[in-house]
Order: structure tokens, then sequence, then C-alpha cells
């Protein structure tokens, strides 16, 4: 059986065409199965070296293919004959003897097409299984993605793979994704993609197909207590507790899924794609009509016949962030401070904390001085903190770089605040975008702003935490005595 494969491998390798399509086909089967082998084992799984087992293999694999008949053809042309008279002359005897159909030529042709034709399904499984990982999305373009794909490590849905948000279900939006995909090639090869990547609004899938898969809104009830915690920049970073019930509550009343709720319907139009900029919100109305509030801070600036693109609001109008979150200066001191990662206990380490991550230009002098800043204040004037603090200003210094190369990707002109959330009101974003005394519908009456709507503020800026939190803490193994808070604590915000 050896001997006449061999004898037809030699047949079709008439002309310099016919050898390199034998060699490509051949070379390029044998090193995807070695290197498949050692991804599929683990040893390897480097996304460049999936980008040549899944794409540069397959792709010389059929260029071989081809190359093969070509060969063929042109050595048929040269030698001006007939096929029969060409099989005579290069096969042997015993392999075209009789009929065509059936004879050994025709046999291997059939085997080695059905073989080929296994291995190209089977490489084509594997190809878009590995596309379709978050590992290539993240990595594959690495200076590219690397922003992206830093954050979303560390994000709440860091196991939820890219493409389930970003390609969504069916042929059409897998084909989409494709495409969409070799354009974004071209541009990281020719290096003429946006630094930095601009957010892919219109590309992401309506939320009914990515995050009400596990979200579901019509269980989105009562009440949600969240304790933020912010630090001052005076001596101490003194601590300020913020108490908040939060009503996510999807009902017809209020609540802040109120607005994805079945029986609501929210449609707006904005300026730019960034969709922060809005001018015009209709809120569906009982009757099934809709009431039209229009923005009057931009009257003027705008012709609202060139916004014609009408938009239903959907979760990630507000959780635009998600995923991919980039926090603030602020944030990221605070929570480093709340998890224990900075000692408190250091003079005014909020403040200069702050000042470390804020006043370098690159990578490279962060690295280096965020430390020597926190060294040099502390050297300067506390000397009382030397040298046990020494141990304390190299934590924090650590806990700062590392949230530093997660928020901070010069290469892609990704600072500070460059991706804002919506998620809330900071800086008259998020919430705000709407609910503020500027749209007026046509009996002058506005989009409320109450904040009640949202959240009830069961305390403020306080110099302790809410009593019930400190309660729960105190009697959190005594199961009676924590339920009972909790029935005194749901009476308070009642009343």
């Amino acid at each position: 059986m050896f001997n006449k494969y061999s004898r037809f491998i030699r047949a079709v390798s008439l002309n310099i065409w016919g050898k390199a399509g034998v060699i490509l086909t051949s070379s390029s089967f044998l090193c995807f199965l070695f290197f498949e082998f050692f991804r599929m084992t683990g040893i390897l799984t480097n996304a460049y070296i999936g980008l040549i087992t899944y794409l540069v293999f397959p792709f010389l694999f059929i260029l071989g293919l081809l190359f093969i008949p070509l060969g063929w053809k042109i050595y048929k042309r040269s030698k001006n004959k007939s096929t029969v008279e060409l099989l005579s002359d290069t096969f042997e005897d015993r392999d075209i003897e009789g009929k065509f159909i059936g004879s050994t030529v025709f046999n291997t042709i059939t085997a080695l097409t059905l073989v080929n034709v296994l291995f190209l399904v089977f490489l084509s499984t594997r190809m878009l299984g590995f596309m379709d990982s978050s590992v290539f999305c993240g990595t594959a373009c690495h200076t590219v993605m690397n922003p992206e794909w830093t954050v979303y490590q560390v994000s709440p849905h860091a196991r939820v793979a890219c493409v389930d948000c970003h390609v969504g279900e069916g042929v059409d939006a897998l084909v989409n994704a494709k495409l969409n995909g070799v354009r974004q090639i071209f541009l990281a090869s020719f290096n003429a993609h946006n630094r930095p990547i601009p957010t892919p609004v219109h590309q992401l899938r309506p939320a009914r197909e990515t995050c009400e898969k596990c979200h579901w809104p019509d269980k989105f009830y009562g009440s949600k207590i969240v304790n933020i915690t912010r630090y001052m920049k005076d001596r101490e970073s003194t601590p300020r507790h913020t108490t908040l019930s939060l009503k996510i509550d999807s009902g017809k009343g209020s609540g802040i899924h109120w607005h994805i709720s079945k029986e609501n319907e929210v449609r707006y139009k904005t300026l730019d794609d960034k969709r922060e900029k809005i001018i015009s919100v209709e809120v569906k109305q009982p009757n099934g009509s809709f009431k039209k509030f229009l923005n009057r801070s931009y009257s003027g600036l705008f012709d609202e016949k060139d916004h014609q693109e009408v938009r239903t609001l959907d979760c990630v109008d507000c959780h635009n962030r998600a995923t991919h979150i980039y926090k603030t200066p602020e944030r990221v001191v605070d929570e480093l401070i709340d998890a224990g990662k900075i000692d408190r206990s250091l003079p005014y380490i909020k403040r200069e904390s702050l000042k470390a991550i804020s006043i370098f230009q690159s990578e490279e002098a962060a690295m280096r001085g965020i430390e020597n800043h926190l060294r040099r204040f502390y050297s300067d004037n506390h000397q009382e903190v030397y040298p046990g603090g020494i141990r304390k200003i190299r934590e924090a210094a650590e806990a700062l770089k590392g949230e530093y190369r997660i928020n901070i990707h010069y290469d892609m002109n990704v600072r500070w605040n460059t991706y804002k959330s919506f998620l809330g009101h900071d800086n008259g974003s998020g919430c705000f975008r709407c609910h503020n005394q500027n749209f007026k519908d046509n009996k002058g009456n506005s989009i409320s702003s109450d904040c009640t709507l949202c959240h009830s503020i069961l305390s403020y800026d306080e110099q302790v935490p809410f009593k019930y939190f400190q309660k729960v803490e105190e009697s959190e193994r005594n199961s009676e005595i924590h339920r009972y808070l909790r029935e005194e604590f749901f009476e308070y915000i009642k009343k």
C-alpha cells in the first residue's frame, strides 16, 4: 500500500508546481499535527503559536492542494497530450488498467480526497474554537487589545468568554464577527487603528442576547444595601461612610431597572457615538404613545433631523463598563486602603498615593517613581515612620504599581478616566445624562432627578458605618439575632 501512494506522489510531482504542492501539503499537515499535539496536551498555550497552527499551516495546506492540479495542468499543456495519454506515460499499467473508475489511481485519489476533507473539517472546527477563545481575543493583537485583556482578567465577568457578548448567536453573527475581525487584523497590521480604541457601542449585541442570558430583568426586585467608603486627604486619611439602599426593582413604579422592564420602554437620541450627550428622550405611556423630552441645553446646537438613529435603552446604556472596568485614581486608592493593602497609619497616605499615581508620563517612570515618591515624602516630612514604616511604604507602592499597570496603557493612549463609566452619576455623567432639569416635554415638565427614585440614602458621609452593619458584624454568628436585626432594619427603611 505504501508503494501505491509513493508511486502516486512521484507521478503528480512532475514539475516545480507539483513538487511544491506535495511539499507544502505534506509538511504543513505534519507540522499541524505536531503543534496540535502539544497544544492539546497544554504544553503550548501561546496565542501566536495558535495563529501559526490554525491559520498559517491550514493556508499552506490548501495552497499545496491547489498547486498539485495546477502543476498537472501546466505539465499537460507543455506535453500537448490528452489526459489518457498523460496517465499512460505517468503511471504504470497496473495502476490504470481497465476502466479509470475503480483503478488504483482513482482509488488513491478518492482516499486522499476523503482524508483531506476530514482533515479540513477537523481543522476548521479547531480553528473556530481557538478563535472564539478569550486568550485569542486578548493576546493575538497584543498591543491593541492589551488594555482590554488586562482589565478583563480582573473583572466580574472574567469567566465569561469574549464571544458570548461580542459575537452573539447564529450564523449571521458569526460571519459578521469574522469579517469584522479581518478588518481589525488589517488595521493592526498596518498600524492604522485608533489609540485608544473606541468602545464598540454599535457592534455590541443587544442585552437580551447577552446580559439577559444570566441576569433576568423580571427577577430584579427588592433592595440591595451598599456601603461606600471614601477616605479623606487629611493626615489620618479619615474614612467617610455612605450607605445606600439601592432599589433594584423593575416594576411599574420606580427603581433602577424600571427602564428595562417589559411594561416600559425608553428611547433616546444622542449627539455622538459615545452616547453621553443625549438630545432627546421618549418614554412609553400606558396608552402606547410616547412622551418626548428635549434637552434644552443643546437648543440651537443641532438639528434633530440630522440625528435620526433612535436607540431603545437597555442594560449596556448604564452598565457600559460591565467587564472592561477602568477605575478612577480616587477609587483605586480608596479600594486599596479598604482592602488593607495600603496602611492608613502612614500619615497623609491617601493624598500622597494619589499624587504618586498621577504625576508620571510613562510606565517605566511610574514603576520607578511611585515608591521613590512615597519614600521621599516620608523621609523629608515624617521621619517618625522610619525604620518600621519602610515595609508599609513598600507594600503600598507595590499595590499602587499593580493597579497602575491595570489601568494605564501608554501604547494605546489609555489614561485615568479615558473610558468613563455610566454606572452612577460621577462628574455629571451616568444617570444625569437624562435625569436633569434640562429635559422638558411640550408642557414644560422635566424628567425627575429625585434621588429616591433609585435609592434611599441611609447615611451620607458619616464618620462611622451605618449602625446596621456594625450590629451584623457583632452578631454574624448568631442567626436568630441576625434575622431580628434584618427585620428591624427594613422597618427602619419603611419609616
